[in-house]
């Protein structure tokens, strides 16, 4: 009969924290997207951790489908305002104020949450680079025997050009368990050429091949486009510069090119494209040539 009542008692309480929890999240409903102001009056990890006692899974899941929402929004307002695609590379653009703190409280509820430390390892370094770094290491602090986590660490500083950390966070994961031996490789790569276009190529195919997060692998794809995009750049500026050499003077349009171009896809006038067929555009009085401006690759 005791255990009864204590049972009884039990439930009370986490009933009357989950109810209270639906209270604080129930007044602030209005549109993630309000002023930052109104958008501050979120509950903290702690507090949400504390009120939802038994439910914090739960929680954790509510507030995990509100970050995606947020940025959901987000995107659907900015394509409105803009009349165009969002190409979820440049998420500077969309304000996100409020997905650090939304994050932080998913994680704090639930700190073996991988998939939302994944989450903003790939967004939030658009945003506040900082923020991205300290919840990554909240991430690792959690859960130190996840590879993944220190391989997304490593990214954000090799994004920042600071190569020697990003290095030393490489050369961490190696040493865990079930990690796979391109970690070692890329601590070594970071000190060795970090900077370069090789090492960023091996990066992004690196997280394509660890990550099955829909996110990492749009975003990994559109940054292999900008690659390849960079890659054509630079030998179509050769072919340019041989025509220059041979003729003393520069093209006029692409088809004087056009037995050398040929190996490039081209559009119904000639011109080579790139992966979203946008034409490269010849400047410098067809001198040089770049990214037309209506590309939708990443610059």
């Amino acid at each position: 009969m005791k255990m009864d009542y204590l049972l009884v008692l039990i439930l009370a309480v986490c009933l009357s924290g989950a109810i209270g929890l639906s209270r604080q999240l129930g007044q602030h409903r209005t549109d993630i997207a309000d002023a930052h102001a109104q958008e501050q009056l979120y509950l903290n990890g702690r507090s949400a951790r504390r009120m939802t006692l038994a439910f914090n899974g739960l929680a954790a899941d509510w507030y995990w489908m509100r970050s995606l929402q947020y940025v959901g929004r987000k995107i659907v307002k900015y394509e409105d305002d803009h009349s165009g695609q969002f190409g979820l590379v440049d998420f500077s653009s969309l304000d996100l104020q409020m997905l650090a703190p939304l994050l932080d409280v998913t994680t704090t509820l639930d700190p073996q949450f991988i998939a939302a430390y994944e989450y903003g390892a790939v967004i939030l370094p658009e945003v506040n680079p900082e923020q991205a770094i300290s919840l990554l290491e909240k991430g690792i602090a959690a859960n130190p025997n996840s590879w993944r986590l220190h391989q997304h660490l490593g990214y954000i500083y090799w994004q920042r050009h600071d190569y020697a950390r990003a290095s030393a966070v490489y050369e961490a994961g190696a040493k865990l368990p079930g990690v796979p031996p391109w970690m070692a490789a890329m601590a070594a790569r970071m000190k060795a050429e970090g900077g370069s276009r090789t090492a960023a190529r091996e990066m992004y195919e690196h997280l394509r091949e660890s990550s099955g997060d829909p996110s990492v692998q749009q975003m990994v794809e559109h940054q292999l486009a900008r690659l390849d995009a960079l890659d054509e750049l630079d030998a179509l500026r050769q072919i340019l510069e041989s025509f220059k050499q041979r003729n003393r003077r520069c093209v006029t349009s692409w088809r004087e090119v056009n037995g050398e171009v040929r190996r490039f896809k081209l559009d119904d006038t000639g011109a080579p494209v790139d992966a979203s067929d946008a034409p490269y555009r010849l400047i410098n009085d067809g001198c040089d040539v770049d990214f037309d401006p209506k590309s939708k690759v990443s610059r």
